[in-house]
């Protein structure tokens, strides 16, 4: 990991109209920091999954928190993940 903030998880939730309070990116979507903030949402090359309140995101088993957030089979595997497809003037959002 190169260690530069590239601030894409505010650029993505503002981009694709997330809503999130709290947007985190990673490029293969397995480890993040934690979320403190809520909604919040953790975002990868493909899409996003949104958490609406911190019980849905602690009590997610998806998720290994601790001082950083483990993803074991990436967030795109999680049920609600969102798949971001670019249209032609525009994009959106589908539920996997």
């Amino acid at each position: 990991m190169s260690g530069i903030r590239t601030n894409s998880g505010d650029r993505l939730n503002k981009q694709w109209n997330v809503g999130a309070e709290h947007a985190l990116y990673h490029k293969d979507g397995h480890w993040y920091m934690p979320l403190d903030r809520f909604p919040g949402a953790y975002f990868d090359p493909g899409g996003y999954i949104l958490f609406r309140s911190r019980e849905e995101y602690l009590t997610c088993k998806y998720l290994r928190i601790g001082e950083r957030v483990n993803v074991p089979e990436g967030i795109s595997k999680i049920p609600g993940y969102k798949i971001h497809k670019k249209e032609k003037g525009g994009s959106h959002a589908t539920q996997r």
